[in-house]
């Protein structure tokens, strides 16, 4: 809706900015570069509104166009933004070496994920040993509350997480899942007296999940590590050897990030 000054109102201007993030999202996260149609489906517009998100973004130069196959994949200021951000990638690289441990250990996948305002963000994965896999993709934001990872964050991070997550609806994704605020505080709770996070089901019928936290040098929450599996290889009653397991994956990674090196004042 345009103003009398010819402007565009702030909510219809914050709904474009919003659809046009989530093109570069669905763009960036795909493994195979994307025609409008996909682009278009995936975020719910009309091929023609797409074309002109896509068009000003393919202006600035966030994605480029295969002039062949008309697909969109990731231009290069894309990837100069994100050299110049703070990168999350040193956290996933110190980590990996011990979730593969872990992974060897468990023979189930492993996930690492930071917290966002309304998501836990999938930065790195290493699938399972078994014939089937389980898991989620790097890109993948993950339900706070019907997440293993995303109720760590929930207990150990910023409350402010938690507050806004209890004034919205908790999505129902099985049976299993917690929409009860009530409930979910209590577990809350409990997991920060017991140091680590589950969810059996509450995400994917079929599927268990266990979480700890990641602190870095400054005692700071920056991720949650998880092990991911079905519930015959990771039944809803985690075994004491599993609960080790998952809390010393969580320290180990925390202590090579610095935690606890230096004496916080």
């Amino acid at each position: 809706m345009k103003q009398t000054d010819g402007t565009t109102s702030g909510t219809e201007s914050v709904k474009a900015a919003d659809t046009t993030l989530q093109i570069l999202e669905k763009v960036a996260f795909s493994q195979d570069p994307l025609g409008v149609t996909q682009i278009a489906q995936h975020v719910g517009i009309a091929k023609s509104a797409a074309f002109k998100h896509l068009n000003t973004l393919a202006e600035r130069g966030y994605i480029v166009q295969d002039p062949v196959s008309t697909r969109y994949r990731l231009g290069p200021k894309a990837w100069l933004l994100a050299r110049m951000a703070p990168s999350s990638d040193d956290i996933a690289a110190v980590a990996e070496p011990l979730m593969r441990e872990a992974r060897t250990k468990t023979g189930l996948a492993v996930v690492l994920s930071t917290p966002m305002a309304r998501s836990a963000f999938v930065l790195s994965t290493l699938t399972g040993n078994g014939s089937i896999e389980i898991g989620v993709r790097p890109g993948s934001e993950l339900e706070l509350h019907a997440s293993a990872q995303g109720k760590i964050f929930l207990a150990y991070g910023a409350k402010s997480l938690a507050d806004n997550l209890m004034k919205r609806e908790l999505r129902q994704l099985t049976q299993y899942t917690l929409t009860s605020a009530t409930e979910l505080l209590e577990q809350i709770g409990e997991i920060r007296k017991n140091g680590y996070a589950a969810a059996p089901e509450e995400c994917l019928l079929g599927v268990n999940a266990i979480a700890a936290p990641v602190y870095d040098y400054r005692d700071t929450l920056i991720a949650s590590v998880g092990l991911v599996g079905s519930i015959q290889y990771l039944p809803r009653e985690n075994s004491a050897e599993t609960i080790k397991t998952i809390c010393e994956l969580g320290a180990d990674i925390s202590k090579a990030l610095g935690n606890g090196m230096f004496p916080q004042t």
